[in-house]
């Protein structure tokens, strides 16, 4: 050791062992983050392809036109044919039940699933309402068909009051454990802005439309929309 720096350690040369494990770290994150941002998108789906929206009143198009409703706009931004599936004031149950005849008849190559939030005004519990997901999203891979779940925000007071609504936890679950595409904030989003709803749980036109362009951008992100 030089003598010098038995005296001034302060003057000794520093070791770059840290910053060689530094460097080796960053790159570590660098070459995962690239990995994970060349993930390839799905298979875009042609236009003039069948695509079932299955869902309740948000998806039926209440208090606005089936013109109006945003499957017919996403329709029109995607060239696809967008079969309208909404029945005002169904439940997970219910569109369970009814989902065999539409596959069968329909012929969908993408199902887009928006249900639960009559459930949750019905207070029907939360695990009926996942384990319904679940089974759609099952049947609807059987039949051959790509599932999507869109997410209803949960029914809250508070979020209504401070424009705040997010999607209920119960999506994310059934994201997870079906490795299902989820649209989790499209519809919190839009139902959060008093100026885009024709009343306290439905959109209006101008809803419907934004709603159906965030849709879209988010299925393009997916790959399945151009």
């Amino acid at each position: 050791m030089n003598p010098a720096c038995l005296l001034r350690r302060t003057d000794c040369p520093r070791r770059t062992g840290n910053g060689s494990i530094r460097r080796s770290i960053l790159l570590a994150a660098a070459i995962v983050l690239l990995a994970a941002c060349s993930k390839p998108k799905e298979e875009a789906i042609p236009a003039g392809s069948h695509v079932l929206a299955l869902g309740d009143s948000l998806t039926a198009g209440a208090g606005v036109t089936r013109e109006e409703a945003w499957p017919d706009l996403l329709a029109s931004k995607t060239g696809w044919v967008v079969i309208n599936g909404g029945v005002s004031g169904d439940t997970s149950a219910g569109a369970l039940q009814r989902l065999p005849h539409l596959l069968e008849e329909k012929q969908p190559v993408l199902v887009l699933v928006t249900l639960g939030g009559n459930d949750m005004l019905r207070r029907i519990p939360q695990q009926e309402t996942i384990a319904n997901l679940q089974k759609i999203v099952e049947m609807v891979r059987a039949h051959g068909a790509r599932p999507v779940l869109l997410a209803t925000p949960n029914p809250s007071l508070m979020g209504a009051v401070f424009q705040h609504l997010t999607a209920a936890d119960l999506y994310q679950q059934v994201a997870d454990a079906q490795k299902v595409p989820l649209i989790k904030d499209a519809l919190s989003s839009v139902l959060s802005d008093p100026q885009l709803k024709v009343d306290q749980l439905h959109p209006n036109a101008a809803g419907h439309a934004l709603l159906a362009e965030r849709i879209f951008k988010e299925l393009k992100s997916i790959g399945y929309a151009r």
